[in-house]
């Protein structure tokens, strides 16, 4: 485990994929997409989730949701949203890092091979930063998933 303040001890990664465990379940988070299907080896076709810090932060970045959910998908935990065909979710990430809190969206991904459960030797290897603290990495239940239109919501997992 790398202890630091600042990022500047990784001057030769420029978009790094770090491995934590997140509000639901140990993943991978980067803002390359590539590299993370690259790693999971995924269909390109299948988009990945993306993570901001706040509903403030989701707002600012250009996004819009249905007035009528506003107040659920700020208020939401563990709770994933497709609104025309993009999947969301906020999550504070509670963990005290300086590496992840400097960005405020990820796209994030479970730490595993396709179709497969958590293994760290897997996830050590391909991971470029690992963030940890003094409870460890444990699989845990995926969020739930819910797709909403101006109208309704839809619940998909």
């Amino acid at each position: 485990m790398v202890r630091c303040t600042c990022t500047s001890r990784f001057p030769s990664l420029r978009v790094p994929v770090i491995l934590t465990q997140t509000d639901t379940t140990v993943g991978f988070l980067s803002q390359d997409s590539e590299k993370l299907y690259e790693i999971k080896s995924r269909n390109t076709k299948k988009p990945f989730i993306k993570v901001y810090n706040s509903f403030k932060t989701f707002l600012t970045c250009g996004n819009r949701v249905p007035s009528t959910f506003k107040s659920t998908i700020r208020r939401s935990k563990k709770t994933t949203f497709i609104v025309k065909n993009k999947a969301f979710r906020i999550a504070n990430i509670s963990l005290n890092s300086s590496v992840i809190n400097k960005s405020t969206w990820y796209y994030s991904t479970s730490a595993n091979q396709a179709n497969k459960n958590f293994d760290r030797v897997f996830c050590e290897d391909k991971a470029d930063i690992i963030v940890e603290d003094k409870n460890g990495l444990h699989e845990r239940s995926s969020s739930s998933l819910y797709k909403i239109n101006k109208i309704k919501r839809e619940k998909i997992r």
